[in-house]
């Protein structure tokens, strides 16, 4: 068994299109992965992190329906297995193949799910995943701001984006549960929070935190809320669709991955427009509230800060930031890992990716030379500190998680027999799903 507490880095494989779809903007390559990911690799060791959000670049790899090119993932997750690092696949992180187009597409569910699959049987020592990074913010840049890919400006864009998105999370979850029973589904979700200047700001406030929910109640088959059942059936949601996410409820297999950055929380005006607020109530109170809403065990899973001008900065918030974890473990909330996003510098995210200027964000753990920033060193010690503390808070904490090189132990295999026999049984499948019942 491997470690029990997931601390975690991540590579960045943004590849969203903008320009209405002629420049694909990939990290992979601004970042230079695709020449470095061994020594991206040997770093992530380097930190005494076991832990990787990564994903193979899914433009370049899923090439059509049924058709993909695995050199580079062959190369990179064997690489990988064979230094032990449990990969957190990311299979779509804001972007789709160009064939595809966007996610605009009612093809695009289905589709992905086969694409999910077809991994799974290739890399089928791979257990953690996060089939669609970022529904929510995925829909709302894509469909709701006009920013990336389909780059619509409406509610009906953004509700067919997110009802896409969100049923091909849950397809490509069910896949991988048919070739890897004992999966486990990290959802890296954006944790948001709107907060109302004025009074009048009330009501849109009130709005945006009860649309924030969306993309994990949707995911979790939860009931949405009267009023967002009613956005959604009056933005082109149909009751057979919304049934579906009811019906196809796999939340026993999933931890909440809540992403917090300074820029989560929001100020609303009157006339319901918004900017940042930075943090006010900070990552202790807005998971809290999203764990109260899904009692799943929960997973810090993306945060960062640049290193401004005193050069402390990204330093002081991890701190800050494991200070909030604590707290919300110690509260009596399962959380079970943490991760800096990401392990390199990135680039353009100070536009949010919608202008290809080539501007480094010294967001990492390492800057782009490979060399490693006071925030890097930090986590090193964070992580050595703290790795033998957390796993004995509790053992009724533990993640049954399967690292690289034991996917082939008996014990392993049983895991996965068992797994697979409580799928077969539906004795308690009514538990396990959510009333239809609007």
């Amino acid at each position: 068994m491997g470690p029990q507490f997931l601390f975690a880095t991540g590579i960045e494989n943004s590849n969203p299109t903008i320009d209405n779809g002629k420049v694909r903007v990939d990290e992979m390559e601004k970042c230079g992965h695709y020449q470095h990911w061994q020594k991206d690799f040997e770093l992530v060791q380097e930190l005494g992190i076991s832990f990787l959000r990564y994903g193979p670049p899914i433009h370049t790899t899923w090439l059509g329906p049924g058709q993909y090119d695995w050199t580079f993932a062959d190369a990179t997750f064997a690489d990988l297995l064979r230094r032990n690092i449990a990969p957190i696949v990311d299979l779509c992180h804001f972007g789709v193949p160009d064939w595809i187009g966007n996610f605009q597409n009612p093809e695009f569910s289905e589709l992905f799910a086969q694409y999910a699959r077809a991994f799974a049987e290739r890399f089928p020592w791979v257990q953690l995943y996060t089939p669609v990074n970022e529904m929510f913010i995925c829909a709302q840049f894509s469909a709701y701001y006009g920013w990336w890919n389909e780059q619509l400006t409406s509610d009906r864009g953004f509700v067919t984006a997110l009802k896409h998105i969100v049923k091909a999370n849950v397809l490509a979850m069910r896949a991988i549960l048919e070739v890897r029973a004992d999966a486990i589904f990290i959802q890296s979700e954006s944790s948001e929070y709107f907060h109302a200047e004025n009074p009048s700001a009330i009501r849109p406030a009130e709005i945006m935190n009860a649309r924030r929910f969306l993309s994990l109640d949707l995911n979790y088959g939860r009931r949405v809320d009267s009023e967002m059942y009613e956005y959604l059936m009056d933005n082109g949601m149909t009751r057979e669709e919304y049934h579906f996410f009811l019906h196809n409820n796999l939340k026993h297999h999933c931890i909440m991955g809540n992403d917090y950055y300074k820029t989560n929380e929001h100020r609303v005006a009157a006339d319901g427009s918004t900017r940042a607020a930075g943090e006010v109530f900070g990552y202790h109170v807005i998971t809290s509230q999203y764990h109260n809403r899904y009692r799943l065990p929960v997973m810090h899973t993306e945060t960062n800060l640049w290193q401004g001008p005193c050069g402390d900065e990204a330093v002081n918030w991890l701190w800050k930031e494991w200070a909030n974890v604590l707290r919300v473990r110690n509260d009596g909330v399962p959380v079970i890992g943490f991760t800096w996003y990401s392990l390199t510098d990135q680039v353009d995210w100070d536009s949010a990716l919608r202008e290809n200027r080539g501007i480094v964000n010294p967001l990492g753990l390492y800057d782009l030379d490979r060399n490693i920033r006071p925030v890097g060193t930090a986590y090193k010690q964070l992580i050595a500190d703290w790795c033998q503390v957390l796993p004995t808070h509790s053992v009724c904490l533990q993640v049954p998680i399967v690292m690289p090189h034991e996917s082939h132990r008996a014990w392993a295999q049983e895991q996965e027999r068992n797994a697979e026999t409580d799928q077969t049984d539906k004795s308690a499948a009514a538990a396990n799903t959510a009333s239809v019942e609007p």
